[in-house]
C-alpha cells in the first residue's frame, strides 16, 4: 500500500479558450467593418453677376487736438456749442444722407470733448460714427 500523501496539482491557466474567443471577436470585427474612403462633397457653386460698385458714402472727417479744438474736413471750426457743431455737420451732409463721421481724436483730448462731438453728430442725424486709430508700433 502506498500511504504517501500526494501533492495537490498546481493550478494552471488554460489559454486555448481565451484565444478562441479573441479569434471569434476578431472575425466579427473584420466582417462587420466597412473599409471605404469617404470623399468630400462635390459642390458646383452658383454664379452671379454684380452690379457696378456702390457709391462710396460721404465722409465727414472731424479732428480733435489735445486742447479740444475742432476741424471739420481740414477746416477750422470756430463754433463751441453742440448746436453750432450739429449745424456745421448738417451743412456738410444732411441728416439721413448715410454720411460717415470719421473722428480723429488726439490721445490726450479730454473725454468730454469727444462725447460732445458724438452728441453733435447724433443731433445732426448722422448715426454712422467711426474712430480713427493708429496701428501699434507707429
Amino acid at each position: 500500500m502506498n500511504f504517501r500523501r500526494r501533492r495537490p496539482d498546481e493550478p494552471e491557466i488554460n489559454l486555448i479558450p481565451f484565444i478562441d474567443i479573441l479569434l471569434v471577436v476578431l472575425i466579427f470585427l473584420v466582417l462587420t467593418t466597412t473599409y471605404q474612403k469617404i470623399h468630400g462633397l462635390t459642390i458646383n457653386l452658383p454664379s452671379a453677376q454684380s452690379n457696378a460698385a456702390l457709391p462710396k458714402p460721404t465722409e465727414i472727417v472731424i479732428a480733435l487736438d489735445a486742447q479740444g479744438r475742432i476741424t471739420l474736413n481740414r477746416q477750422a471750426f470756430l463754433g463751441q456749442t453742440l448746436g453750432q457743431l450739429a449745424a456745421g455737420l448738417n451743412a456738410i451732409a444732411p441728416a439721413g444722407s448715410g454720411a460717415v463721421v470719421v473722428l480723429h481724436a488726439d490721445a490726450q483730448t479730454p473725454h468730454q470733448r469727444v462725447i460732445d462731438v458724438m452728441t453733435a453728430a447724433r443731433l445732426a442725424g448722422l448715426s454712422k460714427l467711426v474712430f480713427a486709430v493708429e496701428p501699434p508700433g507707429r
